[in-house]
């Protein structure tokens, strides 16, 4: 029986209701959340990342404003831009896109954000509020992962979870959301010994390698929840059809889509995969969309830690099913 497809475009659509709502009755009451987003220079993808960062704030209601200095600038420029927006208390969230021009010294900038504003999650403030579950600001794609499992009914507690991938930014605090919502979570990455062997151990696996299609039906236990927040464009023809086969009636919309544009983006997960899990992510419109979702929830969850000094979420709060609740 092929795999429940769990859709992470609803789910970011109904998490994105739920904080237009809350946003709603805060700007009633005189505190719209601010977000403000950096970003240097002109790499067009993150152009387009930023563009729909700042979409959906407008859609949501968040107040934002894009800051674009030139390719030229500085560290102590960036420094000095990210002081400013530290200080002024309108501004709830900061978001520095990466990549930095390579002149820049990233570490420096990104240590700047005042954590109480760090709607990335990535300061080591919040890294260790996580890891000893204080409130604080946590990764928005990792965040994402815990809010799927949580709004598809899919329990955590007591579940055996292995987490592939050990990257800052989703492997780690991937592993620490499923700790701390009482997972029994095992880490791999490239030394481990016998990688299938240890995910096929899991109850829940998150993929998060880089790798398109490295996932195959080798690594899943037979009705495993598979999350896969791997997003990998694949342009090689050989490389499509090792995905997906050629002339499969289930994957003729996506064989056309590749013939016209050339190229379509897989995650980590084999499409095999179906075939064995319980419930599956798709790629696209699995986690993608969760990420930008939860970068709204960060801007309004930092609003009212900060103006509020509400500690994590107050009564009535977004997200009000989600296990990522501070205990």
């Amino acid at each position: 029986m092929a795999a429940k497809i769990l859709d992470g475009t609803k789910i970011a659509s109904d998490i994105r209701s739920e904080i237009a709502t809350e946003v709603k009755a805060m700007a009633a009451a005189g505190m719209r959340p601010g977000l403000a987003v950096v970003l240097v220079g002109h790499n067009p993808a993150s152009e387009i990342y930023v563009r729909g960062k700042v979409k959906a704030s407008e859609e949501v209601g968040i107040y934002s404003e894009q800051h674009t200095p030139p390719e030229t600038a500085t560290t102590n420029e960036l420094l000095a831009l990210v002081e400013d927006l530290n200080r002024r208390d309108e501004i709830d969230g900061i978001l520095v896109q990466l990549p930095l021009p390579s002149h820049v010294d990233a570490k420096r900038i990104l240590m700047a954000v005042d954590p109480a504003k760090d709607v990335d999650g990535f300061h080591p403030v919040n890294v260790g509020f996580l890891s000893t579950q204080r409130p604080g600001l946590v990764p928005c794609t990792p965040a994402g992962v815990i809010e799927i499992l949580s709004r598809s009914n899919i329990p955590i507690a007591g579940r055996e979870a292995v987490v592939v991938g050990r990257s800052d930014i989703v492997g780690k605090p991937a592993a620490m959301l499923l700790l701390n919502a009482n997972a029994t979570v095992t880490v791999c990455h490239s030394k481990t010994h016998d990688l299938p062997a240890v995910c096929r151990r899991a109850d829940i696996l998150v993929a998060a390698i880089g790798r398109a299609g490295m996932i195959t039906r080798d690594f899943v236990k037979p009705g495993a929840t598979v999350i896969d927040v791997g997003m990998n464009k694949v342009s090689d023809a050989a490389e499509f059809q090792r995905l997906f086969g050629s002339g499969l009636e289930k994957h003729a919309q996506r064989e056309a889509t590749f013939r016209k544009k050339g190229s379509t983006l897989v995650g980590d997960v084999h499409p095999e995969v179906a075939e064995v899990a319980g419930a599956l992510t798709p790629v696209p419109g699995g986690v993608g969309p969760l990420t930008i979702a939860m970068l709204m929830y960060n801007t309004v969850k930092a609003a009212k830690m900060r103006r509020q000094g509400s500690g994590a979420r107050g009564e009535g709060s977004v997200g009000a099913r989600s296990v990522l609740a501070e205990r």
